[in-house]
């Protein structure tokens, strides 16, 4: 993924005058930065861009100019990317499960913050500094209202984390507490629900948290009516207040999904159109990956290649994407315009965020260009 130094007014703008006949990913760097900007505000705490969701350098760029200040990373190339544009940047290393060679690659960076769900990887932390370096117990709930469950591969039940808390605490470590409610999740209870064990967690433990980090999760806008990210922030605040009292911690979030997404939108052009099924230029070893697992969004529009909205009559059609393997196809079919013709162009919006980082290049195919905007 590479970025483009002009700034063209739009996509629509650029396809009509370029006509690429590859997937394209346009970026608003103004809209990435408003996005920060709404996490920094409205949130109580620290805000962290978790870097997996999309880790280009331009992104990460912005976020630094929007004002963040630290950044969840997964692995030691993650933490190289982050030092290359922000070298005083706070990293919370929030995969639970390390070799002890990335750990040793990671203590040469600097980590603030580090993420255990089991004895095995806590002890694996023996010899890393102390000096203001905390250890952040993964919690794990059966809470609803994600796309899908994190808790099933990461996180310690309440009576395990209870057990690492004291550990942790007795090993010399600043003792925190972290959980996330599952990817895509837009009800605040979710949250409130996690944090009422956190205290529950904590007291037994005997501990009082320097920090309570709520995860990621915050849903981005991929159909219907824009998540309301303010009430969730109100709802954290509050309920954190309400269960710890006077000993509150301080509150962390990691945001990847929802602060990325809105910047960038996808165009893949059809290749052809056979009956009811359409194929594109991308697919499910392209930008497409993702929509396997959580669905395909409604904010899909269609373009003619002189850049005329195709509207009226929808149809559901079955998506294949351009590669050889039959497994190539989105799940389910998708309403897109019954008039959709070939070398049309498909727009999604809110395409920022695991379109890049999960495309392969298999049989030549889903690369993206990258292509800077002023408005999407």
């Amino acid at each position: 993924m590479r970025n483009d130094p002009a700034l063209w007014p739009s996509p629509s703008w650029h396809l009509t005058k370029f006509s690429p006949d590859a997937p394209v990913l346009y970026f608003a760097p103004e809209v990435l930065q408003a996005t920060a900007r709404r996490f920094i505000d409205g949130f109580a705490g620290l805000v962290t861009y978790a870097v997996k969701a999309n880790d280009d350098e331009a992104v990460l760029t912005n976020l630094v100019s929007a004002g963040l200040t630290a950044f969840d990373v997964a692995s030691p190339l993650e933490m190289v990317r982050v030092r290359r544009v922000a070298p005083d940047a706070v990293l919370h290393y929030h995969n639970p499960v390390r070799s002890v060679a990335e750990i040793t690659e990671a203590v040469g960076h600097g980590i603030a913050s580090w993420s255990v769900d089991c004895p095995r990887e806590l002890q694996k932390l023996a010899d890393v500094p102390r000096a203001g370096t905390e250890i952040a117990v993964r919690l794990r709930l059966p809470v609803a209202g994600a796309a899908y469950d994190f808790g099933e591969k990461f996180g310690a039940d309440p009576d395990q984390a209870v057990a690492l808390l004291q550990q942790a605490r007795e090993m010399g470590f600043e003792t925190s507490l972290t959980f996330h409610p599952g990817t895509q999740c837009a009800d605040p209870q979710a949250w409130a629900v996690y944090i009422v064990e956190a205290a529950d967690v904590a007291r037994r433990a005997g501990v009082t948290l320097k920090r309570l980090n709520v995860g990621g999760g915050f849903a981005a806008h991929r159909s219907g009516a824009a998540p309301d990210l303010e009430a969730i922030f109100d709802r954290i605040a509050a309920e954190t207040v309400r269960v710890f009292g006077d000993e509150a911690p301080a509150l962390v979030c990691e945001p990847g999904r929802a602060m990325v997404a809105e910047a960038f939108t996808l165009a893949v052009r059809v290749k052809t159109v056979r009956d009811t099924a359409v194929f594109l230029n991308d697919g499910i070893y392209g930008a497409l990956t993702e929509l396997r697992d959580i669905g395909v969004p409604d904010r899909i529009s269609v373009l003619r290649p002189d850049g005329t909205v195709v509207d009226g009559e929808m149809a559901r059609k079955v998506v294949y994407g351009p590669t050889c393997d039959s497994l190539d196809r989105l799940p389910d079919p998708v309403a897109l315009p019954a008039q959709i013709a070939e070398a049309d162009f498909v727009m999604i919006k809110a395409m920022g965020a695991y379109s890049s980082s999960l495309s392969t290049g298999f049989n030549g195919y889903g690369l993206q260009e990258m292509v800077t905007v002023a408005t999407l």
